[in-house]
């Protein structure tokens, strides 16, 4: 379908076209709201419609049930910076060096001449918003809190954002308005270090009593809200934040953008923290289920994502807005607190039937729940199209009617008739990332552990093994440089037949070698 006979489907769709497929839709009178809501480590298998069952997610469950539910989305990559530099401008971030997991202080990954989904939505007309969650660096160096931060997200393409610089682990732990820190005292000057202490305020490491919640590994750095973090900062008390009241704070702001911006198209990107660490859920929320504190903190993600859908419904603008539900990556459990959350993996298995989480090349990395709504415009189904959070850029530009720079997103496919179940066929491929990088072609997976993100090869004869596994030991076979999975006949990916298979081995190979080498315009 070409992007002539789609405008026309869309167009159509309210004159009788849709209704001969069993729903309706009015006609447009302008594009469509866009509402990305981007979860923090939410697993394939932690709600209800994709299987859990030891949490309710009622308003995640309704948005699959009034929508089009994936079961073979992906995320670029198996943690999060990455994953949400490749959402945001089309590209794989493997194609860039020092695209990992950001510290707080980390300079902006994205250069403000290159194109975002945000930028390039503003041009054909939209409002944008972030909320949420940032995580791909500020500033252009050394950062001073206590003056306007920039670049930032405004600078890369969004009119407005409430947002906080890294994530909930991490200093600074104080919310940002566009360039500023909210409720900054002047008088008390944040500073921020993730290579020595500074200053005199308790750190974890050294005051555990004072601690909330115990640590594991890690995040014994300065100690905010009685939870201790990673790097170390002094100064900007009246601007901290309280973990619990962290949901309730981006959700009201969320709401409070669709509310002011009713009246126009608008792009609402909302990256709630839960239920990434520390989870801290609110006193409503916390000790409910017998599945532990990252249910607890799921029940918070949903009432969320419940007010959203509440805020939309009660404007009427259901049937004017798209709403995606999807995760940043797969899923962990013990990332660096002990909050109890490994004990109940028996009866809760938060990546579904995949193997690994967060961190691994295994499809629990990057196999995430994906969900699309837009009442009246995509029939309620499920879908088994490979697509990738990467083509949201090139897909929501086409539903805007506009379309992507020539010079941006290279890696970004336009799959908008999957995403709205008017075809069942998405991309042929994607690579994945996490300590090295994977093929998916039909149901096919290579591994090859000797490729790993960025450009500087990996010297010959090594690879990278699974260093953090979301497995018990047992659940993790012998791991080798390239390993081929059948993902039908095996999605464990627990048996390696690289070598019954040589042929499909070289041919994923050259491919692989071919996306690598490619230079996306």
């Amino acid at each position: 379908m070409d992007r002539r006979q789609l405008l026309q489907l869309l167009a159509l769709s309210g004159a009788g076209a849709a209704t001969a497929r069993g729903f309706s839709a009015p006609v447009r009178k302008r594009p469509p709201n866009i509402v990305v809501i981007l979860s923090d480590d939410v697993g394939y298998g932690d709600v209800g419609c994709y299987g859990a069952n030891d949490v309710k997610t009622p308003h995640i469950d309704e948005l699959a049930k009034d929508g089009l539910r994936f079961t073979n989305a992906h995320c670029d990559a198996a943690t999060c910076t990455p994953s949400r530099y490749a959402l945001l401008t089309g590209s794989y971030a493997w194609r860039r060096d020092g695209i990992q997991v950001l510290p707080g202080d980390a300079k902006l990954l994205i250069h403000p001449d290159q194109p975002t989904i945000a930028s390039i939505l503003k041009k054909a007309g939209y409002r944008t918003g972030l909320v949420g969650k940032w995580h791909i660096g500020l500033g252009s160096g050394t950062i001073d809190w206590n003056t306007a931060i920039e670049p930032g997200p405004c600078e890369v393409g969004f009119d407005e954002a409430f947002f906080f610089a890294a994530t909930a682990d991490r200093v600074p732990t104080v919310y940002i308005h566009d360039h500023n820190v909210v409720g900054l005292d002047p008088t008390d000057p944040i500073k921020v270090s993730y290579r020595a202490k500074i200053g005199n305020e308790p750190t974890g490491k050294e005051n555990p009593d004072l601690l909330k919640m115990k640590l594991s590994e890690g995040h014994d750095g300065t100690i905010v809200d009685g939870v201790s973090r990673i790097g170390f900062m002094t100064g900007g008390k009246s601007a901290r934040w309280t973990d619990e009241n962290m949901a309730a704070t981006f959700t009201d702001k969320a709401v409070q953008f669709i509310e002011t911006n009713r009246d126009q198209p608008f792009f609402l990107y909302f990256t709630p923290s839960d239920i990434h660490v520390p989870r801290m859920p609110n006193e409503q929320f916390a000790n409910q289920n017998t599945c532990g504190i990252r249910c607890d903190v799921l029940n918070e993600l949903d009432w969320s994502v419940g007010r959203i859908i509440d805020k939309l419904k009660s404007l009427h603008l259901e049937e004017d807005t798209i709403v995606i539900f999807s995760s940043d990556n797969g899923p962990v459990v013990n990332d660096g607190y002990d909050d109890g959350a490994d004990h109940h993996t028996d009866s809760h298995p938060p990546a579904g039937p995949w193997r690994g989480g967060k961190y691994t090349i295994t499809e629990g990395g990057t196999r995430i729940p994906f969900i699309v709504r837009w009442k009246g415009n995509v029939k309620p189904g499920v879908s088994d199209a490979l697509i990738s959070q990467l083509d949201l850029t090139a897909s929501l530009s086409e539903l805007a009617g506009t379309r992507v720079p020539q010079s941006a997103a290279g890696d970004s496919q336009n799959v908008l008739p999957a995403l709205l179940g008017r075809s069942k066929i998405g991309r042929q491929s994607l690579v994945e990332e996490a300590q090295c990088l994977a093929l998916i072609e039909g149901d096919w997976k290579l591994i090859d552990r000797a490729q790993r993100p960025g450009t500087t090869p990996q010297p010959k004869g090594r690879y990278i093994p699974d260093t953090i596994l979301g497995d018990a030991p047992r659940e993790t076979p012998p791991q080798s440089a390239i390993e081929l999975y059948n993902l039908k006949a095996d999605p464990h990916e627990m048996h390696n037949v690289a070598d019954q298979h040589p042929e499909i081995v070289t041919r994923m190979k050259r491919k692989l070698a071919d996306i690598r080498s490619r230079q996306p315009h």
